[in-house]
């Protein structure tokens, strides 16, 4: 069946939250002055949250004595920050308007909860366009299971194979193939660049939002939508 709904993971996928998780860790450290780290150290860490970038910067994770309240000083300072320098990936808003000219239509799949994924996308503009946006605590479930997957096509109108998802974690390739979806990786995003993504299993890899275009296009005219 022709692809009708495009989903999106957010961060590293749709946009590219990194400059802004990574300025709440800094000013967490600063406040402990312990020094900032870079930029580049930890854009390969946003994909998987708070418990990853705390993880890799105090060395300590949850049940460790400090890890919920740094958690807690973490999330508060991005949501008072949430879209300080946060923006779509280079060629997003293209994609996103070339998939509305052609009658299709798409939203966002996240494990982000939706207090702060509702109030980023409303910030750039973005939460009236989407056909459906399902958070991390929107249901019982978050990806790899299926559940929010299904309830995206079901808000978009759409059968799971007629959806498309993207996105920049193994557990968003794995949680679309349940689904019963095409998947693409998006090699744009916060991939670490050691990481075997054939293994991944997704219908595809592409290097910038206009792949994404590409393959649309591509498996209209061949009439191969992957799953």
């Amino acid at each position: 069946m022709p692809i009708r709904t495009v989903l999106f993971d957010l961060d590293g996928t749709l946009l590219d939250t990194a400059p802004d998780l990574a300025y709440a860790l800094n000013q967490v450290l600063k406040q402990e002055s312990r020094p900032a780290l870079p930029l580049q150290e930890l854009r390969p860490l946003v994909s998987h949250g708070a418990r990853a970038l705390l993880e890799y910067a105090y060395g300590t994770g949850p049940g460790d004595e400090g890890y919920e309240e740094r958690r807690q000083r973490l999330l508060d300072i991005y949501r008072a920050n949430l879209a300080r320098e946060t923006r779509p990936f280079p060629g997003i808003p293209e994609l996103l308007n070339a998939v509305e000219a052609r009658q299709m239509n798409w939203g966002v799949v996240t494990n982000k909860p939706s207090w702060l994924t509702e109030p980023l996308l409303d910030a750039l503009l973005l939460l009236e366009r989407a056909a459906c946006v399902v958070s991390g605590d929107t249901i019982e479930h978050s990806k790899p299971h299926p559940a929010p997957m299904l309830l995206a096509c079901e808000q978009a109108g759409s059968h799971a194979s007629e959806c498309l998802y993207i996105g920049d974690a193994e557990r968003d390739i794995e949680a679309g193939r349940n689904a019963g979806m095409a998947t693409l990786i998006a090699g744009f995003g916060y991939v670490p660049g050691d990481t075997d993504l054939v293994a991944w299993n997704a219908d595809g890899i592409v290097d910038s939002p206009a792949g994404i275009l590409a393959w649309l296009d591509e498996s209209m005219h061949s009439g191969n939508t992957g799953s």
